[in-house]
C-alpha cells in the first residue's frame, strides 16, 4: 500500500477548482463533506486522485486552527486514500471541507474520513459492495 501524498495529487488547478464549484457532485459525513468530478485522463502520466482541502474562516477565524484541521484532513486522507485506489479505476478530483465549529479530535475525524470515502465509493460505484463494513 502507498500512503503518500505527492505533489502530483493535490489539487492546483483553478479551472478544475471552478469545476468543482460549479458542476460538481457531493457526499458528506458530518462535519466532513467531499465534492468531486470525474476527469478525463489523457495518458497515464496524471494521479488517479488530485484533492485539496479546506477549512473556512466561517468556521475559524485564527490561521492556526484552520491549518491544524487541514493538516489533520490531509493526514487522513493520505492514511485511508487506499479505500478509493483499491475500488476505483476512473480518475477523480475532490475537495475535502470541515463544516463545523466543534474540535474533534484526530481520532474522530479519522473515523469519520474513513465513513466518508466509503460512502463516495458507494456513490460512484453502487454495483460493487465495500467488504470493510
Amino acid at each position: 500500500m502507498d500512503f503518500s501524498y505527492p505533489k502530483k495529487e493535490k489539487l492546483k488547478s483553478r479551472t478544475t477548482i471552478d469545476l468543482l464549484f460549479s458542476e460538481g457532485k457531493s457526499v458528506s459525513k458530518y462535519p466532513l463533506r467531499l465534492v468531486y468530478i470525474p476527469i478525463n485522463a489523457v495518458d497515464g502520466s496524471e494521479p488517479l486522485f488530485s484533492a485539496g482541502v479546506s477549512v473556512g474562516k466561517k468556521y475559524f477565524k485564527k490561521a492556526v486552527d484552520r491549518n491544524y484541521y487541514k493538516r489533520v484532513l490531509r493526514e487522513t486522507y493520505r492514511l485511508n486514500k487506499h479505500i478509493l485506489t483499491e475500488n476505483l479505476k476512473t480518475p477523480y478530483a475532490f475537495m475535502l471541507f470541515y463544516q463545523t465549529k466543534d474540535k474533534l479530535d484526530y481520532h474522530q475525524i479519522n473515523v469519520k474520513m474513513v465513513q466518508l470515502l466509503e460512502k463516495f465509493h458507494a456513490q460512484v460505484d453502487p454495483g460493487t459492495q465495500n467488504s470493510q463494513t
